[in-house]
């Protein structure tokens, strides 16, 4: 016997009231929640509902009555099927107030916060190409667009350089111009395509049966003009790949670090992978207020410099330094903001869990002269504990930048014992932040909170807590 799919039910002239997480925007019907993905607060929409839950549903809009005053034509011609900048539809004035009220929202309803002060968002002044890394994907299964698929052409080529579609690990967009990161980035991911395309040989990969040669690109680019390349294959054909990086070094003189790496793997991650020096250096370098950060391929840097400078600063004005005190810097990463705020620290330590983004920090602090920093690696909770707060010293200021799921309960404990007079707590996802803060208001007072946007037609939000002793 077969099922009949239960028919799903449109609803109409539906107001959108608000924005949600992950980008979606709110309607109410009937005391349900709809979430909407491409619609803004003010639209009247008839909606298409996709999915239905006790306490919520999902849908998408059919058909627009009406369109919000808060909405703006998008600038990029892949909008709406592109997994990224799913906010290109909003002014960023509206983009930043809600990510605004984001903050405020999780820190005050999950973590019951009451702050002396909530500081008005720092908006990115650049709200196109303020990348400075991006990675492509090779596939034989380019997605097609709705309108592709309606217009019954057939399609000889269906070979993608993008990204991959949300939820479909096999099928990727084709790019033709990104708006992400400087349009260098867009000329060097054409050329290599074309190449590609126009000579034997250069099979894009095959997602789900793991064949073809070509896999990926990694293009970063530095404020200091520097641009880096890595391109991916699936597999070692000397004669290929020496014929692809030549062309793409006589094309793209500019590029300072042109590298590759043969990944045989199942999957995409390089961490793991030989990287190797076809052209140029093997890395770029980035500054920041005078200071030199070396950046490889394998190493984590903010994606967008200009905002990360402001971030940085964020967390050294709260920190608000003499020179005297000793500081520890958790999740130091690179050491970005251990090198940043040492000039005006005695010492600082900084701790990451991953052992080459320790030698990268301890490589930056060489080439920046600085003499008074200690990198060490190692699982934050197994190395932060009392017998190494005890050994190094209590700090005067913690500061501390851990990934979207926060702060181990541990590491938050050892904090706690060590009562350092202020933290400073940055932090790339408000709702983990917040639970960790009602933690920590068992001895400390929030301060001051200061949301920053890294990413402009995002719904992400960095967001800087200052704390203090009670």
């Amino acid at each position: 016997m077969v099922r009949k799919k239960k028919l799903l039910p449109i609803l109409n002239e539906v107001t959108i009231t608000d924005v949600a997480a992950e980008g979606k925007a709110i309607a109410r019907v009937n005391d349900q929640v709809v979430f909407v993905p491409f619609v803004a607060p003010g639209d009247i929409v008839d909606i298409q509902i996709t999915r239905k839950k006790n306490k919520y549903a999902e849908g998408r809009a059919l058909f627009f009555h009406s369109y919000s005053d808060k909405r703006i034509r998008p600038f990029c011609e892949h909008f709406g099927t592109c997994g990224g900048c799913k906010w290109q539809h909003l002014l960023y004035e509206e983009q930043i107030k809600y990510k605004q009220k984001q903050v405020y929202d999780n820190l005050t309803r999950i973590g019951k916060i009451e702050a002396d002060e909530w500081l008005p968002i720092l908006g990115s002044e650049k709200t196109k190409f303020y990348r400075n890394k991006l990675e492509f994907t090779f596939s034989n299964k380019k997605w097609l667009t709705q309108e592709e698929v309606e217009s019954g052409d057939s399609f000889e080529c269906m070979d993608a350089l993008g990204f991959h579609i949300p939820g479909m690990f096999d099928k990727v967009l084709d790019i033709k111009k990104c708006w992400l990161q400087e349009d260098v980035s867009n000329s060097i991911r054409l050329c290599i395509k074309e190449y590609c395309l126009s000579h034997e040989g250069y099979d894009f990969f095959d997602l789900r049966n793991q064949t073809g040669l070509m896999r990926n690109i990694i293009i970063r680019t530095a404020s200091t003009g520097e641009i880096m390349l890595i391109v991916v294959f699936f597999k070692d054909d000397r004669y290929l790949r020496e014929a692809l990086l030549a062309h793409i070094a006589a094309q793209f003189p500019e590029i300072t670090s042109l590298l590759y790496i043969i990944n045989e793997k199942c999957n995409d991650t390089i961490t793991d992978q030989e990287v190797v020096v076809y052209r140029g250096k093997d890395h770029i370098i980035e500054e920041m207020e005078g200071l030199k950060f070396k950046v490889g391929p394998k190493s984590f840097y903010q994606t967008n410099s200009e905002q990360a400078y402001n971030l940085y600063k964020v967390a050294r004005e709260f920190a608000a330094l003499s020179g005297n005190e000793l500081v520890y810097d958790l999740y130091t990463g690179t050491g970005t903001i251990a090198n940043f705020v040492s000039r005006s620290a005695r010492k600082v330590i900084g701790i990451e869990y991953v052992p080459e983004a320790i030698e990268d920090a301890k490589i930056n602090a060489g080439l920046n002269k600085i003499e008074n920093t200690l990198f060490l690696a190692g699982d934050m909770k197994d190395i932060l504990t009392e017998n190494f707060i005890e050994e190094h010293g209590h700090p005067d200021v913690i500061i501390t930048d851990p990934p979207r799921a926060g702060m181990h309960d541990d590491v938050i404990k050892t904090i706690l014992f060590a009562e350092p007079e202020k933290i400073v707590y940055v932090s790339c996802n408000p709702a983990t932040q917040a639970r960790d803060l009602s933690i920590l208001t068992t001895k400390y007072v929030v301060k001051k909170v200061q949301p920053v946007d890294m990413f402009p037609h995002t719904h992400h939000v960095e967001n800087v807590v200052l704390l203090t002793k009670k």
